[in-house]
């Protein structure tokens, strides 16, 4: 079979598995269900660079592999998946539209600029990056479900515009040219740690689990 096998890549295929699974529950109505799989792919996200760069004697092909198929999984996880949920709330037609429209084509164009810039860097440097250029597209891992959950503080009839506005926001904020200061590994695990709580809860609190 054509393409690398190691555990290099093992999450960030959990991540995809995780988001197609989600797409599915949205088209069934299992919203809670969605957001967690969402939640799923960003923690996957979290640790799959971190698991590949254990890998020492990975070869320069295995390396270009694994960033190019972390980013394809990513515009699936981060952009088709969210816009799938976007597109699932009632809103002015238009808005969730463009919406869905925006985060996608937002998330491929960084990650496609991404990967230009991330294979020359490996090239020069071995170094971790400390800042990104643009908000990383697997915030909306934290940021939508947390919106989700934050749903009954919002009229029900104004909530599909707050979640579409948030949309476009961060798919404008995905190409913005700003620095934003990568989080320590420990830093992103207390938000994620604390964001899957919090749904679990409300999944719980639902008698969803």
């Amino acid at each position: 079979m054509i393409g690398f096998y190691n555990y290099s890549v093992i999450l960030t295929y959990i991540g995809l598995v995780s988001s197609v699974f989600g797409i599915t529950q949205v088209f069934e109505n299992h919203m809670s269900i969605a957001f967690l799989c969402l939640l799923i792919s960003g923690i996957c996200d979290l640790f799959d660079g971190k698991i590949a760069r254990s890998m020492k004697n990975r070869t320069e092909h295995e390396k270009v592999f694994g960033i190019q198929i972390d980013s394809l999984c990513d515009l699936v996880c981060f952009g088709v998946f969210p816009a799938v949920i976007g597109y699932h709330y009632n809103s002015v037609y238009p808005l969730r539209l463009i919406a869905s429209i925006m985060i996608v084509l937002g998330a491929v164009i960084r990650l496609g600029y991404f990967n230009v810039m991330e294979e020359e860097r490996q090239r020069n440097t071995t170094e971790n990056r400390k800042e990104y250029k643009g908000l990383p597209v697997t915030t909306v891992a934290m940021i939508l479900p947390l919106l989700f959950i934050g749903q009954h503080n919002i009229p029900r009839n104004i909530f599909p515009f707050v979640f579409h506005s948030f949309m476009i926001l961060i798919s404008i904020l995905f190409v913005l040219k700003i620095n934003v200061k990568k989080l320590s590994m420990k830093g992103v695990l207390i938000l994620f740690t604390i964001g899957a709580i919090i749904l679990l809860g409300y999944l719980k609190m639902q008698h969803i689990i």
